[in-house]
C-alpha cells in the first residue's frame, strides 16, 4: 500500500463519518453550507435550503367543518442561542446539556483580533444542545446553542 493509498484510506474514513455529521447540521439549522477543516483537509458540505410548503389541513367538503387541530407537543420551545461576532467560539467551563441556566448567564464567548465578546443566556431554561463545537469558527448571528425555555420564564 503506499502513501496516497493511505491518505485516499484517511480521506474516506473521515467523510464517511463527517458527512453525515454535517448534512444533519445542515438540515437543522437550515444552513446552505457548513465546512470543516482538519490538518490538511478541508471539507465542505452544501446543500440548497429546502423550501418546504406549510401543511395546511383542508376543510371537509360535505360538512364544511375544518378538520380538528394536531395535538400540539408539550414539549419547551427552543431558542437558538445566536453569536455576537464573527470568529472562535468557547463554550463556558462546565457548560453542557441539561444544565439550568437563568437570563444573563455565561454561556461562552467568541475570540475575534483578541477581543473577547461574551455570549449569554437570552432566556432562563435548559441547555438542549451544543451546536458548535468549542473553538470552532462561527460567524455572526450563528447558532452556537439551543436553550429549551420553559412557559413563562424570561
Amino acid at each position: 500500500m503506499t502513501d496516497s493509498d493511505d491518505a485516499l484510506d484517511a480521506i474516506s474514513r473521515v467523510a464517511a463519518e463527517l458527512v453525515p455529521q454535517l448534512t444533519e447540521r445542515l438540515r437543522r439549522h437550515g444552513l446552505g453550507e457548513i465546512e470543516v477543516a482538519h490538518g490538511d483537509l478541508r471539507l465542505r458540505v452544501s446543500a440548497a435550503p429546502s423550501v418546504e410548503a406549510p401543511a395546511v389541513p383542508a376543510a371537509t367538503a360535505a360538512s364544511g367543518e375544518a378538520p380538528a387541530k394536531a395535538p400540539q407537543a408539550s414539549a419547551a420551545p427552543t431558542v437558538g442561542v445566536a453569536s455576537p461576532a464573527v470568529g472562535f467560539f468557547v463554550y463556558a467551563e462546565g457548560l453542557g446539556p441539561g444544565l439550568e441556566v437563568r437570563k444573563g448567564d455565561a454561556l461562552g464567548h467568541v475570540e475575534m483580533l483578541g477581543v473577547r465578546h461574551d455570549v449569554r443566556a437570552p432566556r432562563g431554561g435548559t441547555v438542549r444542545h451544543l451546536v458548535a463545537e468549542s473553538g470552532e469558527a462561527v460567524e455572526y448571528a450563528q447558532v452556537v446553542l439551543e436553550l429549551d425555555v420553559a412557559e413563562g420564564v424570561r
